[in-house]
């Protein structure tokens, strides 16, 4: 995988993992801690706390996550680690994020089947909800004042935040279409302004 251009203006003696033990180690964490999402504790995570990224770099990976096939976390997960140990540490950050959380799902699998029909199960499962929504609405907050160093000037990337959250919430445009063609005119866009 080749350097992203925040990469190369980040200082190389940065904090990093140490091996692809601590890649699975410390996945496993953000994966034990992400009920309902995990995207605002791998933000925390390896942004702030750890400083594996930049904030640059963390929206600049997680804008390709998005658009790529799969789930977003796995494949940011693939990223970070392939930047680091190559396949051992894509390999190592992706068994992090699986291999205990499916474990802990398929146990709560065998409990919701047995309690599936209890009004108070139902309405946790809800409230739970609830508070996914707000981790991710406050993640995407904290990544707004990244968009000012975006070439396309902080305006525009409001208005096509603007435009994507109308298409999805207002009128019900399928995920797929809004990325494909708003998504789409965003990279040429940027593409043309920061090509020689």
């Amino acid at each position: 995988m080749h350097p992203s251009p925040s990469d190369a203006a980040a200082p190389q003696d940065h904090p990093q993992p140490r091996s692809p033990r601590d890649l699975f180690i410390s996945f496993t964490w953000l994966a034990l801690q992400g009920f309902g999402g995990v995207l605002a504790i791998v933000q925390r995570e390896m942004v702030e706390k750890k400083k594996w990224l930049t904030p640059e770099q963390f929206l600049e990976d997680w804008a390709v996550a998005q658009v790529m096939p799969g789930p977003n976390v796995i494949n940011l997960g693939l990223m970070i680690g392939d930047r680091y140990f190559g396949l051992r540490g894509a390999l190592a950050a992706v068994a992090g994020m699986l291999t205990i959380p499916l474990v802990v799902i398929l146990a709560l699998a065998v409990l919701y089947a047995h309690y599936a029909g209890n009004p108070q199960v139902a309405a946790a499962l809800r409230g739970m909800g609830a508070v996914s929504g707000g981790l991710i609405a406050a993640t995407g907050i904290k990544l707004v004042p990244q968009l000012r160093k975006h070439p396309l000037g902080f305006t525009t990337c409001l208005a096509f935040m603007a435009l994507v959250f109308a298409a999805i919430a207002v009128f019900r445009i399928p995920l797929g279409w809004v990325l494909l063609v708003l998504g789409g005119v965003a990279c040429v866009w940027t593409w043309r302004k920061i090509a020689p």
